[in-house]
């Protein structure tokens, strides 16, 4: 069970901030992620689902398919949406291919193994 009181809260900055959504349960991992999105001048979310209110500042909506694939079929669309101009990418286990296969045909055009995920990390953010 994951305690988001004790997730990475969202980083100091005005509202406006550009920013990276992380829908995972992996706090450890989410560390890893939030200090990427910082060392690029992002802001970072982390939660269960999308935050509510205004997202058209989020311009990365990242989504862990080992803590959160059931959000999958959904959160293209939700993105579509509430934040057409974020990049969506999904990640999980090399081993989990339906999960990945789901991800792809659900919209996600970015669609990466764990291994990929954390090799490509520190330049993950930087095209925007």
């Amino acid at each position: 069970m994951v305690d988001e009181a004790a997730a990475p809260q969202p980083s100091a900055g005005n509202g406006d901030s550009e920013s990276v959504v992380m829908l995972s349960g992996d706090l450890m991992f989410a560390s890893r992620v939030r200090s990427a999105a910082e060392a690029t001048g992002l802001k970072f979310h982390f939660g269960g689902t999308l935050p509510h209110g205004d997202l058209q500042h989020v311009r990365y909506v990242v989504l862990d398919l080992s803590t959160r694939s059931g959000l999958v079929h959904d959160l293209a669309t939700q993105c579509a949406e509430r934040c057409p101009q974020a990049k969506l990418i999904a990640y999980g286990p090399h081993v989990q291919v339906e999960r990945l296969r789901e991800a792809k045909a659900a919209g996600f055009p970015t669609v990466m193994t764990n291994g990929q995920f954390n090799e490509q990390l520190p330049r993950l953010f930087l095209a925007r």
